[in-house]
């Protein structure tokens, strides 16, 4: 399937999606203890999917607010067997457009720092770049030897920003 077709939309809670697209990944998503939080942190959190024309879910983003002009994607996560085709650009465009309608100015990720040797995060930091996100900081938040890198990227004002 085509990066055309697939389409990102906000939806109901899937907890039990992203239990299994987890292991889907396991080379992204192997420590048991960060997947249950995953699991749980879909039970509550905003969350944006894109499904196949079966309606199975093949992508997942989660997201925090933690202030009206930053919003975070705490997890995503896409089915092995579609990556590569756009489900993610679909996602991130779509919670992208939707955080510039809401007025957000910034932009959040959380993701494993390069200071690790780990490849798949490297494909991770590298399509967070082409989308414009920016390193901000690699901190030691996770813990000794899994170093997290904030990565931001400013979104514009909207444009009905400051209109009456």
């Amino acid at each position: 399937m085509s990066s055309t077709a697939w389409v990102a939309g906000l939806d109901r809670q899937v907890p039990e999606d992203v239990a299994r697209l987890l292991t889907t990944v396991p080379e992204w998503f192997a420590q048991p203890e960060s997947n249950e939080e995953y699991i749980e942190a879909a039970r509550s959190k905003e969350t944006w999917t894109v499904r196949n024309s079966e309606g199975v879910v093949v992508g997942v983003t989660l997201i925090d607010r933690h202030f009206p002009h930053v919003a975070e994607a705490h997890l995503t996560v896409v089915d092995r067997s579609v990556h590569g085709t756009g489900v993610g650009t679909a996602m991130l465009r779509a919670v992208e457009d939707d955080a510039v309608r809401r007025e957000v100015r910034l932009l959040q990720v959380k993701t494993l720092g390069a200071s690790h040797p780990d490849p798949g995060y490297a494909r991770t930091r590298h399509f967070y770049e082409r989308w414009g996100f920016l390193p901000l900081e690699e901190t030691a938040l996770w813990g000794e030897g899994t170093p997290c890198l904030i990565m931001v990227k400013p979104l514009p004002a909207s444009r009905t920003a400051g209109l009456p």
